[in-house]
């Protein structure tokens, strides 16, 4: 199939979940045979949209990247105050407001909705990631009226999916490709979607190549030191800077080696600690390393609709404390039994405790979490499905026949959204 992906950002460099998975799918649906192209932005950081690569058409891992460039920075003077009045302030706000919230927020390309009117219809499917930007809010709609398309929404219980601008545009989509059950019924509470549907997850690597913390140990100085590890954006609304607090006070009560070592771009630093090595971006070695040598993995995000470093460290047989909070990493942890999921300090204080005194439990932990990502997030098993809800998206939606490019692609179970999986 010639195929279409739309994301606001592309490209190994970009630190972001909804872009990585959009990425690995792209390249791997183009590594099975299919003929795939990317329509992305010339940006490479989203707190300013600042235009970063070259515009126009790039090869990257065998995908075609299609770089428009951003009309206008992000301006923090007048963004800041339009996003406090329309996501945290009084309801309902005018729809004229959400829409300029939508433009400022970015990345706004006026060459976009034009690029899409013009070339969409020759497409098998066109893929839009993530709900909440404007390359989706505002090209969805002109895809759809030419092309079948596909929407990952990657949504989470945040403030800004209660917005009234974004409901029409769920209307759109041929399909849904959702990442976890608990997405699933996020986004069908909030718009009754009644579209087919597939949950296809993100596949995870089962190869793993870690030299069980050498290296990361080595750059770091820290030895033989027990580490808890988070790897993510060091963002106060990836929970960072509670996950801090939490430590400090552990160690504090319970004086050790233990270590956390922090692994990601630092959008606020965390304030410094004796026992916290911050370790900023790393390459992709050098992460296998780490969550190789881990004692475990912590991930305190509040906002998430997939974790995938939970199932790069589950692939790595390590536990892994989630927050409690957020039901999509509870759920990941009471389906697989490869984590515990804790609620405030002292849940998190007591399963740290549990963790560091009890090696069979956090083998236990570690070896569910490997026979989950075994079972469900197989790359091979994670593309058949995909494949799957690709090809009845093309049929059921009238696009021109087609051969399928990859021989053998299974037909998608065209559920009814009022089926929870």
């Amino acid at each position: 199939m010639r195929l279409l992906f739309v994301v606001q950002r592309y490209g190994p460099e970009v630190a972001g979940g909804a872009e990585t998975c959009c990425r690995e799918f792209a390249t791997r649906l183009g590594a099975r045979g299919h003929e795939v192209e990317v329509l992305t932005s010339t940006a490479l950081s989203y707190l300013d949209w600042a235009n970063h690569f070259p515009a126009g058409p790039a090869e990257l891992d065998g995908v075609t990247v299609h770089r428009l460039p951003v009309d206008g920075q992000r301006d923090d003077r007048f963004f800041t105050p339009l996003n406090t009045r329309v996501v945290w302030g009084h309801k309902p706000v005018p729809l004229h407001l959400q829409h300029q919230w939508m433009r400022s927020q970015g990345p706004w390309m006026r060459n976009l909705v034009p690029w899409l009117v013009e070339r969409a219809a020759g497409y098998d499917v066109v893929i839009f990631f993530t709900y909440l930007y404007y390359p989706t809010w505002a090209g969805l709609p002109a895809a759809a009226a030419l092309a079948p398309t596909i929407l990952h929404p990657t949504a989470h219980d945040e403030p800004p999916i209660a917005l009234e601008l974004f409901r029409p545009m769920f209307r759109h989509p041929s399909a849904f490709a959702f990442l976890t059950e608990e997405e699933l019924e996020l986004v069908q509470a909030r718009f009754p979607i009644g579209r087919p549907y597939d949950v296809v997850g993100v596949g995870v690597d089962l190869a793993r190549h870690g030299d069980g913390g050498a290296a990361f140990r080595g750059a770091h100085g820290l030895g033989d030191r027990p580490y808890l590890l988070f790897v993510g954006r060091v963002d106060p609304a990836k929970g960072s800077e509670e996950l801090l607090e939490f430590f400090a006070a552990h160690k504090e009560r319970v004086p050790g080696p233990l270590a956390l070592a922090v692994v990601g771009d630092p959008v606020r630093p965390l304030d410094e600690h004796p026992d916290v090595i911050c370790a900023g971006y790393v390459t992709e070695a050098v992460k296998e390393s780490a969550l190789s040598g881990a004692l475990a993995l912590v991930q305190p995000s509040y906002f998430e609709s997939f974790s995938m470093i939970l199932t790069e460290a589950w692939a790595h047989a390590k536990p892994a404390l989630v927050q409690g909070y957020c039901d999509v990493l509870a759920g990941q942890c009471r389906r697989s039994g490869g984590g515990i999921p804790y609620r405030g300090f002292a849940e998190f204080d007591a399963a740290l405790e549990m963790l560091l005194g009890d090696a069979p439990l956090r083998d236990r932990l570690g070896r569910a979490g490997r026979r989950h990502v075994e079972e469900r997030y197989d790359w091979d098993r994670v593309l058949e499905r995909y494949e799957a809800l690709l090809e009845s998206t093309r049929i059921s939606t009238g696009s021109r026949t087609r051969p399928m490019s990859r021989p053998g692609a299974l037909t998608s179970k065209r559920r009814s959204c009022s089926q929870l999986s």
